[in-house]
């Protein structure tokens, strides 16, 4: 139990991460006001902005379990066995993500999470305030000022303290930079997307199949698909914001965002490069037209709390690119393990420094690991390299099921430190390179030598099922 006298505290920002621990903490007894700038999501005819479709597994699982929502999110949520891989040629190759079908993850409605957990979190006895925007703080009196962007109204608040969930655009951080050194830096990545929509069939059920991530990769740009419950897709594509030379066809560019800029351009584009995607897509030209493009980034902070003050967790405090699915997960783990340090110290200092140890090392390893993943979703899936490795690998597993764990196992279906995984994947890569080096097939390997290379360089991984 906290020793503080007054178990109060203010979320900013009511997304899913601000959702999620308001309900954990509202449960534990805490007495938990949350802010949100924009407007309630279950008013009908409401916008968030932003539709892009979340990867689930197992960490983000963990954490509705905790919050007893699992069942909930679950009953809306579209299971994606692999990757499903277009060919230029129409060719369709699906790529599991794990042994079966007890190895995979669902594809979830962000709006639709947003709003179960919104609604478990006032049952829970949190209070919510729409259109309120975080303003200014002084963190020395304990105010802060929100205004309603509707009427430019401000509202003045005291606070004990202020856990900032409001994402990647934090006002919190924002005002905590402002108050001492964080030393900020977000670094941009050279590509960036826009949300277009493939509609139901004719009969109402999905286009394409629905238990799978569709990706189309083209080397340096690519496209993906993720279902959704009312049989939809929400298609994303990525581009490079300006186009490099492209050596297969000499005084030309790759497409980019500074070359394909009208509803004409982006059809020529899936003509060219997407065919079997253009027919799935009737609003292309109106939706490229009126989506503005969506920026990619990484951040870094030097830490994420004022002593016991203010806090940051999820994307406000490490903001990450998309392409390994885990944004969501890593916010959610987040909120368990923030309020487990609630639980384990009694003074908020101190809750939010154990926190922050725990945390900041594994925030990084998912923020590599999800740079990393976006090479090998548009450039390396289908290399036959990489394919060789991919089969090397999965008879790894099976040989030595508790030493040679695949990478994405370890980030998507199981729970250990993201930094954990991210040092065994870099050994287990090293040891797949060099065994299929030169090789076309996996015939004539030398498997009792490679057993003892993975004795001595990979210990056991308790966790291995």
């Amino acid at each position: 139990m906290n020793s503080e006298q007054y178990r109060e505290l203010t979320l900013i920002g009511a997304g899913l991460a601000g959702s999620l621990l308001a309900i954990l903490l509202s449960q534990r007894g805490w007495k938990v006001t949350v802010y949100e700038r924009r407007g309630d999501p279950r008013i009908k005819g409401y916008e968030s902005g932003r539709s892009i479709n979340l990867a689930l597994a197992e960490r983000g699982r963990h954490a509705l379990r905790a919050a007893g929502v699992e069942d909930a999110v679950m009953a809306q949520a579209v299971m994606m066995r692999g990757r499903m891989i277009h060919g230029l040629d129409g060719s369709l190759q699906l790529q599991r993500y794990g042994r079966d079908d007890s190895e995979v993850i669902w594809s979830v409605h962000r709006a639709d999470l947003n709003i179960t957990l919104l609604r478990a979190a006032e049952r829970a006895g949190a209070t919510v305030h729409f259109h309120r925007r975080l303003h200014t703080v002084d963190f020395d009196a304990g105010y802060a000022r929100l205004i309603d962007d509707r009427d430019d109204q401000p509202h003045d608040i005291r606070f004990r303290t202020l856990v900032g969930a409001d994402g990647a655009g934090s006002a919190l951080r924002a005002e905590m930079v402002r108050k001492a050194d964080f030393d900020e830096y977000t670094e941009f990545l050279d590509h960036s997307y826009k949300e277009l929509t493939i509609p139901p069939g004719p009969d109402g059920g999905f286009r394409i199949e629905p238990h799978a991530l569709h990706i189309w990769p083209r080397g340096r740009y690519m496209c993906i698909a993720l279902p959704n419950d009312e049989r939809t897709f929400t298609v994303t594509l990525f581009l490079p914001n300006h186009g490099l030379p492209n050596h297969a066809a000499p005084g030309t560019d790759d497409p980019s965002f500074a070359s394909v800029r009208s509803g004409a351009e982006v059809r020529a584009l899936f003509a060219r490069d997407f065919p079997d995607a253009l027919p799935l897509i009737p609003d292309l030209e109106q939706d490229w037209e009126h989506h503005p493009p969506g920026l990619l980034g990484t951040l870094y902070l030097d830490r994420w709390h004022l002593d016991g003050r203010a806090l940051l967790l999820g994307d406000a405090a490490h903001a990450m690119v998309p392409f390994h699915g885990q944004g969501m997960n890593c916010a959610f783990e987040d909120c368990v393990a923030l309020a487990e340090a609630m639980d384990r110290h009694g003074v908020l200092e101190q809750a939010f420094a154990a926190f922050e140890a725990e945390r900041k090392p594994n925030a990084a390893a998912i923020q590599a690991m999800a740079l990393e993943n976006y090479i090998e979703m548009r450039d390396r899936v289908d290399d036959p390299d990489f394919l060789l490795q991919r089969e090397l690998e999965r008879a790894l597993q099976e040989r030595h099921p508790q030493r040679f764990v695949p990478h994405y196992t370890m980030v998507t279906f199981m729970r250990i430190p993201y930094a954990v995984a991210l040092e065994r994947s870099e050994i287990q890569r090293q040891i797949l390179v060099e065994a299929t080096r030169g090789r076309r097939d996996l015939a004539g390997i030398d498997w009792p030598a490679l057993a003892r290379v993975v004795e001595e360089r990979l210990p056991v991984l308790e966790e291995a099922r």
